[in-house]
């Protein structure tokens, strides 16, 4: 599962407003994703913004006091359309009918940040290409690829309960009936797998039904009481068996322990909540392994690790004061 942050997208946009032409006067958004997109790269570029339609109407977003000048389309030759993303390529032939049908006054070209395999074929620009099967930040609780996801519930779709809250009695199924909705989907979600014991399992379904939330399984913990549960301890074992088992594709998990864990376990994906990171197998190995090569060098060798690491942080200090 590939997975791009906002922080990425940035990143990504800053570097192809680098490569575009010089000749770009003005940034389209293809709502509603491509609207991110765009406004990031007309601030690197420095041009105005407006949407599809506005262009159509021949409109242009406020851009504040920066400017003197009210925003208009006078003077604008090129025009490049943009889109977060590019798969199958529908939204953007789309877009390209509706603007050819307009039959307007300027040169359009199409881009977007990231495109599939065979996402070339339907724009001019665009800064990398990653494959599906992706997912993004801006767009993952609200995926389609929900319906093959365990997702967990405390920490993700509401808060986690207070020490005081969970004292597995009426204060914590008063938690149960009344916590604040943290995060709605608007997918169907395939299972969702909770620490939950349960027989609170009335209490979760009901406050899920009140929030509209839709799902296919929920899976709760089969144990009598908090204190066995607390006596086993195998949290993230129990959720990476049911992930194993269920063969879902991606597992979001609010506690970045919980997480790293379950990657390890079923050498699957699995998105941090929490930490707003997707954990991959292969990099949670090599973390291990440095972290493990780390410790027994500094076993080995305390002083001189120190000293070394020591040196390496002040590099790193005065190589960042520099920049």
């Amino acid at each position: 599962m590939r997975y791009r942050s906002v922080s990425e997208l940035n990143d990504d946009a800053r570097q192809l407003a680098q490569d575009l032409p010089s000749d770009i006067d003005l940034v389209a958004g293809i709502p509603r994703s491509g609207m991110l997109a765009a406004e990031l790269l007309c601030l690197h570029l420095d041009v105005p913004m407006t949407d599809v339609a506005g262009l159509c109407e021949g409109t242009v977003f406020e851009t504040g006091n920066r400017h003197d000048d009210s925003p208009s389309l006078d003077g604008v030759d090129t025009v490049l359309v943009m889109d977060d993303s590019v798969n199958s390529g529908a939204q953007m032939r789309e877009t390209r009918r509706r603007l050819d049908g307009a039959d307007l006054p300027f040169d359009v070209r199409y881009g977007a940040v990231y495109i599939s395999t065979s996402g070339h074929e339907y724009v001019d620009y665009w800064s990398e290409v990653v494959p599906m099967p992706r997912v993004f930040e801006w767009n993952l609780m609200h995926h389609p690829t929900l319906k093959n996801a365990c997702v967990d519930i405390d920490g993700v779709l509401c808060r986690d309960p207070t020490t005081e809250e969970n004292d597995d009695g009426e204060r914590y199924r008063e938690f149960l009936s009344t916590v604040e909705s943290k995060t709605i989907p608007n997918q169907r979600i395939g299972w969702l797998v909770t620490c939950r014991l349960e027989k609170y399992r009335e209490e979760t379904e009901a406050w899920l039904d009140e929030h509209g939330v839709e799902y296919d399984e929920l899976v709760m913990m089969d144990l009598p009481d908090k204190e066995t549960r607390q006596e086993r301890g195998n949290h993230a074992e129990y959720k990476a068996e049911v992930y194993e088992s269920t063969g879902a594709t991606l597992f979001i998990e609010s506690s970045e322990r919980q997480a790293a864990k379950i990657c390890d376990w079923t050498k699957k994906p699995v998105f941090c909540y929490g930490s707003n990171e997707m954990m991959q197998p292969g990099r949670i190995q090599r973390t291990y392994r440095k972290g493990n090569d780390y410790l027994s060098r500094l076993v080995e060798n305390p002083v001189g690790f120190i000293a070394t690491a020591s040196k390496y942080l002040l590099s790193r200090g005065y190589h960042g004061l520099k920049r």
